[in-house]
């Protein structure tokens, strides 16, 4: 039996939540007061096009906000953009994206559904592939979705006003990527359709579609984007400025702790699960004088890990930090890499050990003071290393790794 809803107000302060839109709220409201009173929840859209294979804390800005509205009762679905997926998503974009192949979107989004169950409730969750329609579509059909809307609706849309003013490209495709996605709200009877503010324009062109279709228009609720642990730009795994929600703990925990402090905040409210009340105690300390930043920006390491790995990883990461970072002592459990006894290039080893992704990253960090040979700091980028006996090799504040010679 499902539990009641909870009072229609309650529910609002709650979805307002770290939110940018509501539109309208007026009819939020009276979608809700209609779901209390007649015990039928809402449903809840968010797609996602699996373009890259891995999750990171930005894409779970929006599933921590689906899993409030679950927590509240409704109904989450989830789209999984195989088809968009192919077209991709022109929002901010200045060019025509790259197209993916129906295999590659589908191996991406193999991994998806498991990280997506790491936020929400699976018993609560509906999953669908949006190709269960657009791949049965006829091209008379296409035709119909097509005339729903018009060239210059389509032109206001920032990004392509700025190509189209520029006279860079716009492919015919890209057009489609608005109408697909509001037809998927259409497929899935949309009460309120969740995305980044730069979202906006697909999310709003969805209630156009739903009532070409006859159907009562869903709620645009916006999120804001997520800035990245470099403090600058959005998070993205291709800037490197990104937390994998399935990262090793003590990856987790050091990451977080280099976001700068006037991001504490906004990470507290997008990314963890604390309540509203504690969420106000953390703004009255971070308005303290007397209160350091850091102690605050721990608790937030010590919550987004215990969230995605548990209690005891997270007080083990937490310890590792003190032990690695703050106090500048040797982790008590250091990768291996064996060589065999002579000469090898640091280069070498700092990149086929894993340390660091590349020869230039390496020299980099080499430059940056940031490598040493067991404690030393090294400044010579040419560097070779006599191995006879085991050294540990450092590359940033967390990257360990100990040389030890093969047997002959």
């Amino acid at each position: 039996m499902k539990r009641p809803f909870p009072p229609v107000e309650d529910q609002l302060e709650i979805i307002a939540r770290g939110t940018v839109d509501l539109l309208p709220l007026d009819e939020l409201k009276r979608k809700l007061e209609r779901s209390y009173r007649t015990g039928r929840p809402l449903r809840i859209k968010q797609g996602f096009d699996p373009t890259a294979p891995d999750i990171h804390l930005g894409h779970t800005v929006g599933l921590r906000k689906l899993k409030q509205f679950q927590d509240l009762g409704h109904q989450v679905v989830l789209i999984i953009g195989d088809y968009t997926g192919m077209v991709g998503d022109p929002s901010e974009k200045s060019a025509t994206r790259p197209r993916l192949t129906h295999e590659e979107v589908l191996e991406n989004a193999r991994t998806y559904e498991h990280q997506f169950f790491k936020i929400l409730d699976p018993e609560q969750t509906e999953v669908r592939y949006n190709g269960e329609w657009f791949s049965k579509m006829s091209f008379a059909e296409v035709m119909e979705l097509a005339s729903k809307f018009t060239v210059a609706r389509m032109l206001e849309r920032d990004d392509f006003a700025r190509r189209f003013a520029r006279n860079q490209p716009i492919s015919i495709h890209e057009l489609f990527y608005p109408l697909m996605q509001g037809y998927d709200s259409v497929m899935i009877r949309s009460d309120v359709e969740i995305g980044a503010t730069e979202q906006k324009f697909n999310l709003v062109t969805g209630r156009d579609i739903q009532r070409e279709y006859g159907q009562e228009p869903q709620i645009v609720l916006t999120l804001p984007v997520l800035v990245g642990i470099d403090g600058v730009n959005r998070m993205s795994k291709s800037l490197g400025n990104y937390i994998g929600i399935d990262e090793p703990p003590e990856e987790m925990f050091g990451k977080t702790m280099r976001i700068p402090d006037e991001q504490i905040y906004p990470y507290f409210e997008l990314v963890t699960d604390v309540t509203l009340e504690a969420l106000r105690d953390i703004r009255r300390q971070l308005q303290d004088p007397r209160v350091n930043p850091r102690d605050v920006k721990r608790r937030l390491a010590f919550t987004i890990v215990r969230m995605y790995h548990g209690e005891a990883a997270a007080r083990r990461a937490a310890a590792h930090f003190e032990r690695v970072v703050v106090h500048k002592e040797i982790p008590e459990e250091i990768a291996e890499y064996p060589v065999s006894p002579g000469n090898h290039r640091l280069l070498d080893i700092l990149v086929n050990a894993g340390l660091v992704s590349s020869k230039s990253e390496a020299r980099r960090r080499i430059r940056q003071g940031a490598v040493s040979i067991d404690g030393s700091v090294v400044e010579d980028e040419f560097c070779e290393l006599y191995i006879q006996k085991p050294v540990v090799i450092r590359a940033g504040k967390r990257a360990f790794v100990r040389v030890v010679p093969s047997d002959p």
